[in-house]
């Protein structure tokens, strides 16, 4: 009986792809990102400065940075939680809340924004009740966190929920078997084995916190130097043909987000190398 025949692939096959995949590369990720900062950089380095300088955007980066300094903690701490129970524990409902953490991916950052306007708005479900007490969430910094955290809230629970239930309880069971508590094992097994899984849901809440603008642009109202983060100040800048201005912050939030890729690259070697450690 004959050997069976090999097939191989034509030798341009190769060549090929790989030159379409490197051009969708240039086309979609180097050209723009080379545009973004040569326009920043186009009326020299000095005008680049000067465009930071300006009381609005200044206050756009510190709103910014201040709402992700805030959700990203909050978020990170019920995404723990929220993991936990759902891979360590049995209960009625268990599938149903696993869904429910998908709904802020379901639907538009838009609808989110509108549903947060219909409860804590004016004439909203507990409107009369915040102006009662002159509590303002909607056109507000308050109204920013909360559109931010709910964008944001899947990430870090996403991420740790396949994490945790590939560990399994033997460790955690073995601990308490041994006298151990609740928080020791928790602090003592349970976070050591999960804290790349949990770094690396941080990086994406923090990347997603940052540049989040369909909600936060119908809570906030786009007031100028008070509800305006990066992204919504950079579509005042472009809209008022400030070109340089609003190239120069984007190219600001831009660098904040290389950083991010690389921490995540960083964070999935980690994460690869730990995988194969516990596989020898």
């Amino acid at each position: 009986m004959s050997a069976p025949r090999i097939v191989k692939e034509p030798r341009w096959i190769k060549p090929t792809f790989i030159g379409i995949a490197l051009a969708f590369f240039a086309v979609f990720i180097v050209i723009p990102l080379l545009t973004i900062f040569s326009q920043a950089l186009g009326s020299g380095f000095k005008s680049y400065i000067r465009a930071f300088s300006e009381p609005d955007v200044f206050a756009s980066i510190r709103l910014t940075l201040l709402t992700a300094l805030i959700c990203v903690p909050v978020n990170t701490f019920f995404g723990v939680i929220l993991a936990w129970v759902i891979t360590k524990f049995n209960f009625r409902g268990k599938n149903i809340l696993i869904t429910l953490i998908e709904v802020p991916f379901a639907i538009s950052p838009v609808i989110a924004g509108l549903l947060f306007i219909f409860l804590f708005g004016s004439f909203g479900w507990f409107g009369s009740w915040l102006m009662a007490r002159n509590i303002k969430i909607v056109f507000a910094m308050p109204g920013i966190i909360i559109a931010t955290a709910f964008v944001t809230f899947p990430f870090v629970a996403r991420e740790l929920i396949p994490l945790m239930e590939e560990l399994g309880k033997d460790d955690e069971e073995a601990a308490l078997t041994l006298g151990a508590n609740g928080l020791q094992t928790f602090f003592k097994i349970t976070l050591p084995n999960i804290k790349w899984g949990v770094l690396y849901g941080v990086v994406l809440t923090n990347a997603r916190a940052m540049g989040e603008f369909g909600a936060v642009a119908v809570v906030s109202g786009i007031i100028r130097g008070i509800t305006t983060t990066m992204p919504l100040y950079i579509e005042i800048l472009y809209n008022e043909y400030q070109f340089g201005a609003a190239f120069a912050v984007a190219s600001l939030l831009t660098l904040l987000a290389l950083v991010t890729l690389i921490v995540k690259a960083v964070i999935e070697r980690f994460i690869a190398e730990q995988r194969k450690q516990k596989m020898v």
